[in-house]
């Protein structure tokens, strides 16, 4: 069996502010705390699995005036309603930028943390296109819509298949 992505460490400049937002945009509790001995700096694990310990390490000392390098944190969820609930309580946390992507095979919701760090709450399709995918995502409409304009633009790009399909194939 390869080998799993299983956590990600960020440095940050300020822990308790991010260890708020991690904690009221996204339910993650706080697993352990406190101070490396041959990493001296302050750590705080974070997680909401009960069977893994930390999904996320927040890590004092990041240098000043640093830009974030990274990319993004992406946070499943079940359904695209859970997408815009997410995504608005992220807001409620703090976070700022929010834009909503269709990437054919997720609905996803972008926006920065308090540190600018840039975060995804996203959700599957039923459909494959090929990547890069990204057509501007209006989380105000309705299902139906958002279904309806996806499977459209979906069936017509070349590569297209059902997401049970596009599995298959890659097995």
């Amino acid at each position: 069996m390869p080998p799993s992505l299983s956590h990600v460490g960020i440095y940050v400049w300020d822990v308790d502010q991010m260890t708020s937002f991690y904690t009221r945009a996204f339910g993650l509790r706080v697993s352990d705390r406190g101070h490396g001995t041959s990493v001296p700096r302050e750590l705080v694990f974070l997680s909401n699995d009960p069977s893994e310990h930390h999904q996320l390490v927040l890590v004092s000392g990041r240098a000043d005036a640093s830009q974030s390098t990274v990319q993004q944190l992406a946070f499943e969820v079940d359904t695209l309603a859970e997408v815009r609930a997410g995504a608005a309580h992220a807001v409620e946390a703090g976070a700022t930028d929010l834009v909503g992507l269709n990437h054919g095979n997720a609905w996803s919701a972008y926006f920065n943390d308090p540190e600018g760090n840039r975060v995804e709450i996203y959700t599957d399709t039923p459909w494959h296109v090929p990547q890069p995918f990204a057509d501007p995502l209006d989380l105000d409409q309705d299902d139906a819509a958002i279904y309806a304009e996806t499977e459209t633009a979906c069936r017509s790009t070349p590569g297209f298949l059902p997401r049970d399909e596009w599995e298959a194939s890659r097995r």
